[in-house]
């Protein structure tokens, strides 16, 4: 039982972090801009939050990724009052995950990675992320800080593949 855990908990956090590096994948075209501001990353674009969730998913499938869960925030702020439209993927390669989780159990705390998806002030839909390395360096273990290097390199990559 034990084992099965520690399994399950590497299969999500190598998912999340490989999941992240779909995010350029999903939105090519003359529609999207890259936006460096805020924390982390952040690429825009003119499609609905619906649509991008949708396109966001395909390029997770497409790139031997899985999403490993959905939260709709907007559906549950609606209850306090707020209206807004965000959802949240919860995204990961199993591969990964097992590296990471070999190296230190505790980086469930980060992986798999969240890919942010939401609509702006301006109407945009905004897809955001914290680069894997800016919360894994927090472990001090030099295979962690490598493989979230390599994470980074790659999701900078498919980013940068979307429109400015």
């Amino acid at each position: 039982m034990r084992r099965q855990k520690g399994i399950w908990r590497a299969v999500l956090a190598a998912g999340i972090l490989v999941g992240g590096l779909a995010v350029g994948a999903f939105a090519q075209g003359s529609d999207t801009t890259y936006v460096p501001t805020g924390p982390g990353v952040a690429v825009t674009t003119q499609a609905s939050v619906a649509q991008t969730v949708s396109k966001l998913k395909q390029a997770v499938a497409h790139g031997g990724m899985m999403v490993m869960g959905q939260l709709n925030q907007g559906k549950v702020l609606a209850m306090t009052g707020l209206h807004v439209q965000s959802e949240t993927l919860f995204v990961g390669s199993p591969r990964v995950g097992k590296m990471l989780f070999s190296a230190d159990p505790g980086v469930g705390a980060v992986v798999p990675i969240r890919i942010n998806v939401y609509q702006d002030a301006a109407g945009d839909t905004v897809v955001r992320y914290i680069p894997p390395s800016k919360q894994l360096d927090k472990f001090h273990n030099p295979k962690v800080t490598m493989i979230a290097k390599m994470l980074d390199k790659k999701l900078r990559q498919l980013t940068s593949m979307i429109g400015h």
